[in-house]
């Protein structure tokens, strides 16, 4: 938002989100190789915790109750997805 368009500054900063997502692209297609789909989307939502914890340190950004409130509740999915399917596992 500092840069005009077009701009030497907004083409490399442009550039740069690009290539940060294809090498995202990449990982998360290593990952589905590797990892159980409904496994590898339920720790997803734990990238807006590590977004929120990089821009709290990196950009001194203030975390809100309500993000904190967000965080509890991605994480209490997360445990009860785990659990769910670890209860499945165990009937068999």
């Amino acid at each position: 938002s500092q840069q005009g368009f077009m701009s030497w500054g907004y083409v490399l900063a442009f550039a740069g989100a690009v290539m940060v997502m294809g090498v995202y692209a990449m990982l998360w297609q290593q990952v589905l190789k590797r990892i159980e789909l409904s496994v590898a989307y339920m720790f997803k939502g734990t990238s807006l915790i590590f977004v929120m914890l990089l821009a709290c340190f990196l950009f001194d950004e203030q975390i809100t109750w309500n993000n904190i409130i967000g965080a509890v509740i991605i994480i209490v999915g997360i445990v009860l997805f785990a659990r769910g399917d670890l209860n499945e596992s165990v009937k068999v």
